[in-house]
C-alpha cells in the first residue's frame, strides 16, 4: 500500500458544521486530496469562504445551508448532494455547539437539550440517511464523528458537552458494529484547537494557563493539524480501522 492509499479521488464528502474551524479545514483538506465536498452549515452565506478554499485548491464545492437537528432537511441534503456531485460516499459529522461553561447546578434544562440535540441527536440524523443510502456492495462508505478529549476524558465545567461527547463516542462504536463491513465508522477527539469555539476559554489568562498546564505539548492545535486525521480516517490508509475514538490531544488523555 504506498501515499495513494491516503487519495479521495472519486469519492464524496458531506461536512457538516463546514463553515468555520475543525469542519472548514477538513472541508479544505478534503478536497486538497481529491473528493468533490459539500461543506454544509446553518447559513449558506457562511459558507462562502469553505466553498472558495476549495475551489482555489481545485475541488469541486456544493455548499448547502442545513439544521442538523431538522430530519426532513437532513434527507433533502443527501438528495441534493447525489443529484449534484454523485452518492456521498464520506460523512464527518462536524456540527456542534456548546453554550455552557459552568456549575451543573446553574444549567438550565433548554440548554441541556440544545447540547444533546445538536451534539448527538443531528449526528445520528446525518449518520442514519447516510447509511440508508450507501451501496452496502462497495464496502467504502466512511463515517467520521468529530468528538473531542471529553469523550474519553471529563471536562471541567462542562457537564452537558462531555455528556454529549461521550455519547458520541458511543455511538460511534455501536454504528461500526452494526454497519460492518459496508461503512467504517470512527470518531476523532481533538483536545483545545484554536478555533473560535474556544477563543472564550483561550483569551481568559487563568483558563488559559491552567489548560496549558494541563497539555504535555504545552500548546493549543491547529484546525489543520485536526483535519489531515480526518482525512486519513476516511481513506484506504484506514480500511481496516472501525470503532475508533481517534484521540488527537496533544497528550491530555494520555495522563
Amino acid at each position: 500500500m504506498g501515499l495513494d492509499a491516503f487519495s479521495l479521488d472519486g469519492r464524496v464528502a458531506v461536512v457538516t458544521g463546514g463553515s468555520r474551524g475543525i469542519g472548514e479545514e477538513i472541508a479544505v483538506k478534503m478536497a486538497e486530496s481529491g473528493a468533490a465536498v459539500a461543506p454544509v452549515a446553518r447559513s449558506a452565506d457562511a459558507l462562502e469562504e469553505t466553498a472558495a478554499r476549495i475551489e482555489d485548491a481545485g475541488g469541486t464545492a456544493h455548499p448547502r445551508a442545513l439544521d442538523v437537528t431538522d430530519i426532513v432537511a437532513v434527507e433533502a441534503m443527501f438528495d441534493d448532494v447525489k443529484s449534484s456531485l454523485g452518492p456521498v460516499d464520506i460523512l464527518v459529522n462536524n456540527a456542534g455547539t456548546n453554550p455552557f461553561f459552568g456549575n451543573p447546578r446553574e444549567l438550565d434544562i433548554e440548554t441541556w437539550n440544545k447540547i444533546l440535540n445538536v451534539n448527538v441527536t443531528g449526528a445520528f440524523h446525518c449518520a442514519r440517511e447516510f447509511g440508508r443510502r450507501v451501496d452496502v456492495r462497495e464496502g467504502t462508505g466512511s463515517i467520521v464523528n468529530i468528538a473531542s478529549v471529553g469523550s474519553v476524558v471529563a471536562l471541567p465545567s462542562q457537564a452537558p458537552y462531555t455528556t454529549s461527547k461521550h455519547a458520541l463516542a458511543g455511538l460511534t462504536k455501536s454504528l461500526a458494529i452494526d454497519w460492518a463491513p459496508a461503512i467504517r465508522v470512527n470518531a476523532l477527539a481533538p483536545g483545545y484547537v484554536k478555533t473560535d469555539f474556544t477563543k472564550g476559554v483561550r483569551e481568559n489568562d487563568q483558563i488559559r494557563a491552567d489548560l496549558l498546564e494541563s497539555i504535555p505539548q504545552d500548546r493549543f492545535a491547529s484546525p489543520a493539524e485536526i483535519a489531515t486525521s480526518a482525512v486519513y480516517l476516511s481513506s484506504d490508509a484506514a480500511k481496516y480501522v472501525t470503532g475508533e475514538i481517534h484521540v488527537a490531544d496533544g497528550g491530555i488523555a494520555a495522563q
